[in-house]
């Protein structure tokens, strides 16, 4: 996804950043955070539910009730009853074959990606930024600040999360803005210079509240981690 190039000056633009503050910037790329296995599952069987009764009301119900009251005028009481259950299986079958072709449709990645509801791509992303972020802080001390830019290409999510001293003292203002400066990037194709632009506010926004105490530590890496 990224390229050597690429890699380096994410490097750089890390460790200058740190140059000015003593906390520590952390950036993760992840190609996709799930497979979103419930997906096809869950349009199939909504499709195979609603779908049926919409086709009964748009006029196949006229020709079923057409056949009903002719059998019940000519035919016996069991060729009625032979004809409700054909209707009845044919309605089943319809239902099956709804879900079973919904599902390998949507299994496709590039259907799937497009059908997903954007609040479960958020919330997933979500979860993956905080397990690196608590991975991440495993390395250092609860009083050593430090910030994930979370990022998932395929699911155009960006997520931002920070030790809580930086949160109280910095506010939101800078988070947002570091979010947005990925997303538009990553939707120009340029995931690299969103990553830059992004760890240079919030570079600053560090050394404003967090000025260097020492020579930097670098408990974590500067090279931007892809997944």
């Amino acid at each position: 996804m990224l390229t050597k190039s690429d890699h380096e000056r994410i490097a750089a633009a890390i460790e200058a950043a740190e140059s000015k503050t003593s906390g520590e910037i952390f950036c993760v790329l992840a190609h996709e955070v799930s497979r979103y296995r419930e997906v096809p599952l869950g349009w199939a069987a909504i499709l195979s539910l609603v779908a049926p009764p919409l086709l009964v009301l748009s006029g196949l119900h006229r020709l079923a009730m057409a056949d009903i009251f002719s059998s019940w005028t000519d035919d016996s009481v069991r060729n009625v009853e032979n004809l409700i259950l054909r209707a009845l299986s044919t309605y089943t079958m319809l239902q099956a074959g709804i879900f079973v072709c919904v599902v390998l449709i949507v299994a496709l990645p590039r259907v799937r990606r497009l059908v997903t509801p954007r609040f479960l791509k958020r919330h997933r992303v979500r979860q993956m930024a905080r397990h690196h972020f608590a991975a991440s802080g495993a390395r250092l001390s609860h009083a050593e600040p430090h910030i994930l830019i979370y990022a998932s290409l395929y699911d155009r999510q960006v997520e931002l999360v920070a030790h809580r001293a930086i949160h109280e003292a910095v506010g939101a203002g800078p988070w947002n803005a570091a979010v947005a400066a990925v997303t538009e990037a990553m939707k120009a194709g340029k995931s690299a210079d969103g990553f830059i632009r992004a760890i240079e506010i919030c570079g600053n926004a560090l050394a404003m509240h967090f000025p260097p105490s020492g020579p930097p530590k670098n408990f974590l890496p500067n090279d931007i981690l892809e997944t």
